[in-house]
């Protein structure tokens, strides 16, 4: 097998951590990648939350937490700074409010599952209004490039949706509907990498990266229909964990090559 060399022109990704490499938001297709990666990280954040309270890669999840709290801090005044009209400035204003709290939850004390269901409430408020200032700034830039960025962006959300649903379910803070949810996520992912393979705008790199995410997709649906059995359960949850930060990898690669058509 070929043997790949991941290189990211919008993130430096290592471990799973994720790093801007840009200080400001340099333009509309720039901040729907930067608007699009909240939504994600609203549920990273969520995600790595439960492996500490769960005890699942403990190390590795504090480090995504630290690093998640900064990279959202850092984002959201820059996209303030950019907001290109009241209706966003207004939608990324309540979202901080909500961040301010959703922070306090997520570190004022050690994980535990009455905060922790606050917390799976909370990553899906914050996520909503990141989609919805990520769609706002899609329909500002009126072109097709900006559609794509979104629609491949939303698939990185969508990878820690999916394991933080699981995670969830294992620690028996998860909503009743949890299994509903993931199996919506799993078919809304499942659609969308449909529609990006096909996207006319599609380059022959955006094409290999998109196969080597299908590849990966593999690995993390089968780690999700894994049985929920107490003699496997532990390792259950670091396969969905692991696999979820691999596609969330190739799909960071792909939305960056998608930016940078516009």
């Amino acid at each position: 097998m070929k043997r790949r060399t991941f290189i990211f022109t919008s993130l430096v990704l290592s471990s799973g951590l994720i790093l801007p490499a840009s200080a400001q938001v340099n333009n509309i297709s720039d901040a729907i990648n930067k608007a699009g990666r909240q939504r994600m990280l609203a549920q990273r954040l969520a995600k790595a939350y439960l492996q500490l309270g769960m005890d699942i890669d403990a190390e590795h999840a504090r480090k995504i937490l630290d690093q998640s709290l900064s990279v959202f801090d850092r984002q959201l005044v820059e996209l303030r700074t950019f907001a290109p009209n009241p209706d966003i400035k207004s939608r990324l204003s309540e979202a901080e409010k909500i961040w301010l709290d959703y922070k306090q939850l997520l570190v004022g004390k050690a994980p535990n599952k009455t905060d922790g269901k606050s917390i799976l409430v909370s990553s899906d408020k914050l996520m909503q209004l990141a989609d919805d200032s990520t769609l706002q700034l899609e329909k500002l830039a009126g072109n097709s490039s900006g559609k794509w960025v979104n629609l491949a962006g939303r698939q990185r959300m969508l990878s820690q949706k999916m394991a933080k649903l699981y995670l969830g379910r294992q620690w028996n803070i998860a909503p009743a509907d949890a299994s509903t949810l993931l199996d919506s996520a799993r078919r809304e992912f499942v659609a969308a990498q449909n529609a990006l393979k096909n996207a006319p705008v599609n380059t022959a790199k955006i094409k290999d990266e998109l196969e080597l995410a299908q590849q990966q997709w593999l690995f993390f649906d089968l780690a999700l229909q894994q049985a929920d059995d107490a003699k496997t359960r532990h390792q259950s949850a670091i396969n969905v964990a692991t696999s979820s930060d691999r596609i969330l990898e190739q799909m960071d690669k792909v939305t960056s090559l998608y930016q940078q058509l516009s």
